[in-house]
């Protein structure tokens, strides 16, 4: 999973492929709980989908760009336009049903 920053966010999200976004922190449980899942759907999505993180703490500028003001949040950006997003914790099968939702389109 890419760790991004404000260095090259923008950058990221200019790839060909969907960029997924985890937005997290290293205080926050639940985030913990949902990374090893992100890098399970990064072996099966890899092909189609970027898998990035952000450390909301660090890059606060993003954050607040798109409006994460919970986490984790899992953001889904398209040709450099968020998607879609999730809030919370979800298990693997909600995220996969998320992700082949907006892949489908």
């Amino acid at each position: 999973m890419l760790e991004v920053s404000a260095q090259n966010f923008e950058d990221t999200l200019k790839s060909s492929k969907f960029v997924l976004v985890d937005f997290w922190a290293p205080w926050c449980g639940p985030c913990k709980n949902l990374a090893p899942l992100l890098e399970e759907l990064e072996s099966v999505y890899g092909d189609k989908v970027l898998f990035a993180k952000v450390d909301i703490d660090q890059n606060q500028e993003i954050a607040f760009k798109y409006k994460v003001f919970s986490i984790p949040n899992v953001c889904l950006f398209k040709d450099g336009e968020l998607a879609a997003n999730s809030v919370g914790f979800k298990p693997k099968k909600d995220l996969e049903k998320f992700l082949n939702k907006h892949l489908e389109k």
